[in-house]
């Protein structure tokens, strides 16, 4: 587990910007190591973890576009059912909101790798590593959404 930078791009929705910007960061020798889009009808966010954040830097910044960065959480999981939503709930009972995640399979020994954005990456780094030395114990959380 680890605090490493992510990019964010905002793109206009066009063929060929995602295509320009992977172009450059492969031209800078940058090896993205997790990515995500998300969309709406004019304009996507780009965000990526890369293997050279300050190549990545000098790269975007010749595109022209808007970036921007920030601290998230690196965490490698085992690649099974449930791994995900252990971290997530001990997170929950330390009351600690999750802005967005993402999750990349195919790391190193069949793990997967999330990467999980929140205001105190260091602090979250303590719960789960705490955690990590209790007993496993299987979390039931009742949904709270849209209640009124």
């Amino acid at each position: 587990m680890n605090v490493v930078k992510q990019f964010s791009v905002s793109l206009v929705n066009r063929p060929g910007v995602l295509a320009n910007i992977c172009r450059s960061l492969a031209d800078s020798k940058v090896n993205i190591l997790a990515l995500t889009i998300a969309d709406s009808a004019d304009l996507g966010i780009l965000r990526m973890v890369v293997n050279n954040p300050e190549s990545a830097r000098n790269a975007l910044s010749r595109l022209d576009a808007p970036v921007n960065e920030s601290d998230v959480l690196w965490i490698e999981i085992p690649n099974r059912t449930g791994a995900l939503a252990g971290i997530i709930e001990k997170l929950s009972l330390a009351h600690i909101n999750i802005d967005y995640a993402y999750v990349t399979t195919g790391a190193a020994n069949g793990k997967a790798t999330a990467i999980i954005k929140v205001q105190y990456p260091e602090k979250v780094m303590k719960v789960l590593k705490e955690n990590e030395s209790s007993s496993e114990k299987r979390v039931v959380l009742r949904p709270t959404l849209n209640r009124r």
